[in-house]
């Protein structure tokens, strides 16, 4: 098993906290592993096997554990004493209907530890709160980072850097992927496999979609216009020159329900000078940049939004809060905040060029703060500051 140190860490930080730990993310994405990773954890910190009840609801195992009262008295019978402490690791758990009521009640019946996964759709951060009364934490699961995708690749593969970094561009960074490399003719089927399901199990089955066509349109469109400013206006013009007729209120609707799936990322604008955020023109990205280019066939693709796409995910696995900023008629791609951090980006794949540096530089420029400010890029810079602003190769920051 390969290491998800970021996210096993989050869980170890929780451990034997009075909070119910969720763990949601991507179909695919690593959940399972991740909870097979802390099991093995608490063997080696001297937590007892007979402490641990591990329960994963997609094996035929537990088939018949489909009802709350089922699961509930499952456990019960498996605690063997109140006095010890227990571990409850239950693996998509959305299968098990009103699964929130063991959940909650084993927080206050028994000397428990708790921790569920399930898919986004289903484990929605709205409802959350409501299922378990405000008693959790949420850890959200993103596929693999670029560091985490170099430690699953084969240590001995004869690939430069930048070869990895164009690999892992094109086929995103599902786990499941690295170990298809060697058939890449696999590659698409599976990514195929993965955004269907997705989109017809946990979006369109989930929310009783009436159009699932349409549903698929939209997403398309946002995929082909990751990094651009997008309205309810210009996806209803698309739709229409498509040939499709459908009312803002119903792209609204659907956006939301693919935000809710954690599937595409909002980033809202705010405004740097009037200091609130703005209600219209957000950007979106996608959860995995090989879904993405499975979507949009790689047709006039982008790369300095594809790079914008992977530095927003990389942001967010970091714990930012991300938005666009807007400083008079120009933009800055990226506000990174935290507590009590504060950072600028602009992303760019070549600023070689003097039009283009200068483009960059210049909404950086315009900001009267003196928070941290960076250009990255795909450029092994010989320059690396101007007049205090930064410029990084995004390799480099991908991997710090």
């Amino acid at each position: 098993m390969k290491n998800r140190d970021l996210y096993l860490h989050r869980l170890i930080e929780f451990k034997d906290k009075s909070l119910i730990k969720v763990i949601t993310g991507l179909r695919r994405s690593g959940k399972s592993t991740l909870l097979s990773l802390f099991e093995e954890h608490l063997l080696k910190s001297g937590v007892q096997k007979n402490q641990i009840i591990r329960m994963n609801f997609e094996s035929l195992e537990f088939d018949e554990i489909n009802t709350y009262k089922t699961l509930y008295a499952y456990i019960i019978e498996r605690i063997s004493d109140q006095k010890i402490k227990h571990y409850i690791i239950l693996d998509e758990i959305q299968q098990v209907e009103s699964w929130e009521k063991v959940v909650n009640s084993l927080l206050v019946d028994v000397n428990a530890d708790l921790y569920i996964t399930g898919s986004n759709a289903y484990l929605l951060s709205s409802e959350l709160s409501t299922l378990l009364a405000g008693r959790y934490v949420e850890i959200k699961m993103l596929p693999l980072s670029f560091k985490e995708y170099l430690d699953f690749l084969d240590q001995d593969s004869p690939l430069s850097l930048p070869e990895k970094f164009n690999q892992y561009l094109l086929y995103g960074g599902l786990p499941t992927i690295v170990e298809l490399l060697e058939h890449k003719d696999t590659i698409g089927p599976f990514l195929e496999g993965i955004y269907n399901t997705v989109l017809m199990k946990d979006v369109v089955e989930r929310n009783g979609v009436r159009d699932a066509a349409l549903l698929e349109s939209i997403l398309k469109y946002i995929a082909s216009n990751v990094g651009s400013v997008v309205s309810t206006k210009k996806i209803s013009d698309y739709l229409t020159s498509s040939g499709r007729k459908t009312t803002g209120e119903t792209i609204d609707n659907y956006l939301k329900m693919l935000e809710s799936a954690y599937i595409i990322y909002k980033a809202n604008r705010y405004d740097l000078k009037g200091k609130m955020f703005l209600k219209t023109l957000e950007k979106y990205y996608m959860v995995d940049i090989g879904i993405r280019n499975k979507l949009t066939g790689l047709q006039g693709t982008d790369y300095g939004h594809v790079l914008e796409n992977i530095v927003y995910l990389e942001l967010i696995r970091r714990g930012y809060d991300v938005s666009i900023g807007k400083v008079g008629t120009l933009e800055v791609d990226f506000i990174a905040t935290k507590t009590n951090e504060k950072f600028y980006y602009q992303i760019s794949a070549s600023i070689l060029n003097e039009e283009t540096r200068i483009r960059e530089l210049r909404p950086l420029e315009s900001i009267s703060d003196h928070y941290p400010k960076f250009i990255l890029t795909m450029d092994q810079n010989i320059f690396n500051d101007f007049s205090g602003i930064k410029v990084k190769n995004i390799m480099d920051f991908l991997l710090e």
